[in-house]
């Protein structure tokens, strides 16, 4: 019974222990541990099995009930103290809470003591404060009426003395006294309601006028406008009276500056009045020499009596060029048909002369009324070799040295510029019409020497070079703008610009395409449209050694021209104002040179291709089918590179300043020349197996020869331009492949056509048929193979033109018409 009692209260304990897997979860991470009876899946049977694995393990069973008995007894025992433990904590707790409540209610006690307190305390200090700030206030008060009855009675004193000293002229202390009661007189404005304070203030503005009324008196009794200056000098009388002017409304001292001017420089007017010799522009030195002995004489006499500030010297020297300029302006009305160019010119130089010895002396700052006002300082000048100050600098040097120069400094701006100079400006046409007319007279003097002195000549140090007109042209613009820059930044520019474009063209077209050669000098009159036709057999006229080095130095002055001309656009464009940037253009200029450039490499590509059109004609009426063995290179591609050797040597050498030039050349002699020998090998007909290797072997030399043409002849090997280089081996290879393909049996025809497509990608019919004619078919079987040849032509894609061309690069018939067509245009052009 009590076995089955033991195991009910067994199953009971298991269900009511039986927890949660998280709880059993966290139960394991607080108190860790190893022991099989600790575990949640805890099973009685293996454990049993564990600590009894064999029979032969029973006989310590006794051992084994006794350690699981102690377990329970100690397990026991800590569940009674735990237990017990727990018993009290109930009515702890409570007694803690109680005594916690009892210790708040006294502490809010004790606040509410304290907050009465400082209520009572606050209401005390408020009353403390109260008549602390009534005796504040009183203090402030009684601070501010003593310090305003002081300033009154500084006042009413003052405005006493000041109308006493007004009446005795003793500026020397009411200059003083003047600007403290002014001071003063600011503290009372607020006050201008009292009867009092506002008599005061009527008294010290009528004192101020009377003062200003006083003065103005005594500089009129001491400088009459009527006479002269009174004998004696400046007085100490009239140094103080400025100083109290500096105090006065600025109208008296204005007033006082324009009189004194006035009269100083009223015999001036009668001097240089319209109708004296003197006023005439030959004798305007002795207006500037004059003020310069009036400055000297005021410096001496009353440079003491007017006050340091008021500038008086830099004010009568700009009274005195506002008159001058009015003047002169007058002057030149009247008589505007004796104006001459030099004349106008030397009267520009000596004011502008003038006008800097003013900027040296002065600052400027009476020009805008701004005491002390600085210069700017301007920025440094760019280093563009068309810039240098030194006219006589020969432009036609390197430009890359100049660029190596160091920079110039840029003067400051003169605030005085144009001051004076500034009523030249309307009669500057004068001088715009003698620059035209001067640039016309130098272009026929270059004329005239060219044909005087003659082409360079070749292996001399002119050849190829940049002619010296060049230099002296641009020369001279250099000192017109300079000049023209310095006389006016306005409209004149604008029309020397003008003259400029207009005799920059016509040094173009007379001194450069002018002077391009039409025809040889020992050819019986054959012109360049000679050149510009194929000729068959006849002997091809060609330039001479001194007329290419003429067009070499033709195109370098050229190149030449159309750099310095950007140059000159755009110090154009730094001398002129701003507003007017924008009209100068150049553009067409450059343009200009331009052509004449590309119109000097076309008539040297034209020569040296012409030359080569004897040896081509040559070589299509070789009777190719009789060659009989393939052996050193043909004569014809002898004469050919003996030609080139000769020429291209002669023509780079010529070129040397101006490279680019030189590669241009070299790419448009190819693109001619092997367009027009493709041609001439279609006319090659009948070729034989043999003949066909022999045209393969000269086809070769002459790529050789291509590729090597920028540097032919020259002992400096230099790597021709990759752009070069393609365009030969483009080329030459298709001539190669049509050998190749006139090498190739036709029979079987379908591997001929196919091979055809394959090595030359031409859809053309036409092409085609020149390689069945050179490989000499008869019309019937060149009828099958043509139809064969179309129809075994790729299907062009879906939207593409369904032209005969496999590919969009041109075949040699086309590029040839495109040569012809350009040749013809540079023929209307010439």
């Amino acid at each position: 019974m009590m076995e089955e009692e033991e195991f009910e209260l067994a199953e009971d304990l298991e269900a009511i222990l039986h927890l949660t897997p998280e709880v059993q979860l966290a139960i394991e991470q607080v108190f860790p541990s190893q022991d099989p009876l600790d575990r949640a899946d805890f099973n009685a049977v293996e454990y049993i099995n564990t600590l009894f694995p064999t029979e032969q393990s029973l006989a310590n069973i006794d051992d084994v009930v006794n350690k699981i008995r102690l377990k329970i007894r100690r397990l026991d025992d800590n569940i009674r103290t735990v237990v017990r433990g727990q018993t009290n904590v109930g009515q702890d707790g409570r007694q803690a809470l109680e005594e916690a409540q009892i210790a708040i209610q006294q502490l809010f006690g004790k606040i509410k003591d304290i907050k009465d307190k400082a209520e009572k305390s606050e209401q005390m200090v408020k009353e403390i404060t109260r008549d602390i700030k009534q005796l504040d206030h009183a203090k402030r008060h009684l601070t501010t009426s003593i310090t305003t009855l002081n300033h009154l009675h500084m006042l009413a004193g003052g405005v006493d003395s000041l109308e006493a000293m007004t009446r005795k002229r003793q500026y020397g202390e009411v200059a003083n006294l003047l600007q403290g009661v002014v001071n003063v007189l600011e503290h009372f404005h607020k006050y201008m309601g009292i009867p009092q304070i506002r008599q005061l203030s009527e008294r010290v503005k009528a004192a101020q006028s009377e003062l200003g009324t006083q003065i103005l008196a005594d500089f009129e009794e001491s400088f009459p406008s009527q006479g002269s200056k009174r004998q004696g000098g400046p007085s100490n009388v009239l140094r103080d009276a400025c100083l109290v002017a500096n105090v006065l409304d600025p109208r008296i001292k204005q007033e006082i500056i324009k009189k004194f001017i006035r009269q100083h420089l009223s015999e001036y007017l009668v001097l240089f009045q319209e109708n004296q010799d003197v006023a005439w522009l030959d004798k305007i030195d002795r207006r500037y020499a004059w003020i310069k002995r009036q400055l000297v004489d005021y410096e001496e006499k009353y440079g003491r009596m007017f006050p340091e500030e008021w500038s008086m010297t830099e004010r009568i020297a700009v009274e005195f060029c506002h008159i001058t300029r009015v003047e002169l302006a007058k002057v030149m009305r009247t008589r505007a048909k004796e104006i001459e160019v030099k004349l106008l010119l030397f009267a520009i130089q000596r004011t502008t002369n003038f006008e800097g010895l003013l900027a040296k002396r002065f600052t400027g700052c009476t020009l805008t009324d701004i005491p002390g006002k600085k210069r700017p300082e301007s920025p440094l000048e760019s280093t563009n070799p068309f810039l240098d100050d030194d006219a006589g600098e020969d432009v036609g040097a390197d430009k890359d040295e100049d660029l190596a120069k160091p920079r110039k400094p840029k003067a400051p701006d003169n605030p005085f510029h144009g001051i004076v100079s500034k009523c030249f400006e309307p009669h500057l046409y004068v001088y715009i019409e003698s620059q035209d007319k001067n640039l016309g007279e130098l272009i026929d003097r270059f004329v005239a020497d060219f044909r005087a002195q003659g082409p360079p000549k070749a292996g001399t140090e002119e050849g190829g070079a940049v002619l010296p007109s060049c230099a002296d042209l641009f020369v001279y613009y250099k000192k017109c703008m300079v000049q023209c820059s310095q006389l006016s930044t306005g409209e004149p520019m604008i029309a020397l610009t003008t003259i400029f474009q207009k005799f920059l063209r016509e040094y173009a077209w007379k001194i450069l395409s002018g002077n391009l050669p039409k025809s040889s000098s020992n050819s019986g009159g054959l012109t360049i449209s000679n050149l510009l036709k194929e000729k068959d057999g006849a002997e091809a006229a060609k330039f001479t050694m001194d007329e290419l080095c003429l067009i070499c130095s033709i195109l370098s002055t050229a190149e030449y021209c159309l750099a310095t001309t950007q140059q000159l656009e755009e110090k154009l464009k730094e001398k002129v104002d701003k507003v007017l940037v924008e009209r100068i253009n150049l553009t067409g200029e450059m343009d200009t040179f331009s052509t004449v450039i590309s119109n000097s490499i076309q008539l040297i590509v034209q020569d040296i291709d012409a030359a080569c059109d004897p040896a081509l004609t040559a070589m299509s009426k070789m009777p190719w089918q009789s060659v009989e063995h393939v052996g050193d290179q043909s004569p014809y591609v002898t004469s050919i590179i003996m030609h080139i050797k000769q020429n291209v040597p002669i023509i780079r050498e010529n070129l040397a300043s101006t490279r680019k030039y030189f590669t241009q050349f070299c790419i448009k002699f190819t693109n001619s020349f092997i367009p027009k020998f493709i041609n001439h090998l279609f006319r090659c007909k009948p070729i034989s197996m043999v003949g066909a290797e022999q045209l393969l072997l000269d086809t070769h030399s002459l790529k050789t020869v291509l590729l090597d043409l920028p540097s032919i002849g020259s002992q400096v090997l230099r790597k021709a331009p990759a752009s070069y280089t393609k365009i030969v081996v483009k080329g030459m290879t298709r001539a190669e492949m049509i050998l190749k393909v006139v090498m190739a049996p036709h029979e079987p025809p379908v591997v001929f056509v196919d091979n055809y497509i394959k090595l030359l990608a031409d859809g053309n019919p036409e092409t085609f048929q020149k390689i069945l004619d050179m490989k000499g078919l008869k019309r019937s079987e060149q009828s099958s193979m043509l139809e064969l040849f179309r129809q075994r032509l790729p299907t062009p894609p879906s939207g593409a033109d369904s032209g005969p061309s496999l590919f969009s690069a041109p075949t040699p018939e086309q590029e040839s018409s495109r040569i012809r067509k350009l040749e013809k245009l540079i023929k209307k052009r010439l």
